[in-house]
C-alpha cells in the first residue's frame, strides 16, 4: 500500500539556489505520514495523542539525488518499509507529480508510477511510540495492536 500526499514548493520552502532546502523534506515527510495514517482510518491527533502518547522521530535515512524548485508540485509516496514491535519504518519518496498517474491495486484506487520514474528524495524514516509525560518508548504491538496488524498486512521490504 502507498499513500501519495501532494505538494507544492513555496518560495519559503526555498534556499538561494531555488530548490527545497534540505531539512524542509522532513515537513513534507511528517505530513505524509499523518495522511498515511488517515488513509488506514487511524487519526494520529485521536488515537495517538489523545490516548497519551507521541510518535517521534528515532532515525531517518535520507538520499537526495535530483532538485525539486519553487512552483514545482510534487508527490510524497509513503509506504511501510518494517513493522517492528517497538519501531515502524516509513519508506518515504519524492517524485514531481507528473511522475505519478491515476491507476488501481487490489481493485481501489492508487495512483501508480510512470514508467522509468525515479525519486527526488529517497528515505527511510524510522519512529517509534512514546509516553507523552514520560517519553518511554512502548509497544507498538502491545499499545495498538489493530495498527500493528494493519502494518503488518501492507509492509515492504526496504
Amino acid at each position: 500500500m502507498h499513500v501519495h500526499t501532494p505538494i507544492k514548493v513555496r518560495y519559503g520552502e526555498t534556499d538561494m539556489m531555488g530548490v527545497v532546502y534540505h531539512a524542509n523534506y522532513l515537513l513534507y515527510f511528517e505530513d505524509a505520514r499523518i495522511d498515511f495514517l488517515n488513509a488506514l482510518d487511524f487519526s494520529y491527533a485521536e488515537r495517538i495523542e489523545g490516548a497519551g502518547y507521541m510518535s517521534p522521530i528515532h532515525d531517518i535515512e535520507i538520499h537526495y539525488k535530483a532538485p525539486l524548485r519553487y512552483g514545482e508540485a510534487g508527490i510524497v509516496r509513503t509506504s511501510i518499509a518494517q513493522n517492528l514491535p517497538m519501531r515502524t519504518v516509513y519508506r518515504q519518496q519524492v517524485y514531481r507529480a507528473e511522475d505519478v498517474m491515476e491507476g488501481e491495486a487490489g481493485g481501489r484506487p492508487e495512483p501508480q508510477l510512470r514508467e522509468g520514474a525515479t525519486p527526488l528524495v529517497d528515505a527511510l524514516v524510522t519512529v517509534c511510540v512514546v509516553e507523552r509525560d514520560t517519553f518511554k518508548p512502548v509497544s507498538l504491538r502491545r499499545t495498538f495492536p489493530d495498527l500493528y496488524a494493519k502494518y503488518e498486512d501492507i509492509v515492504e521490504e526496504a
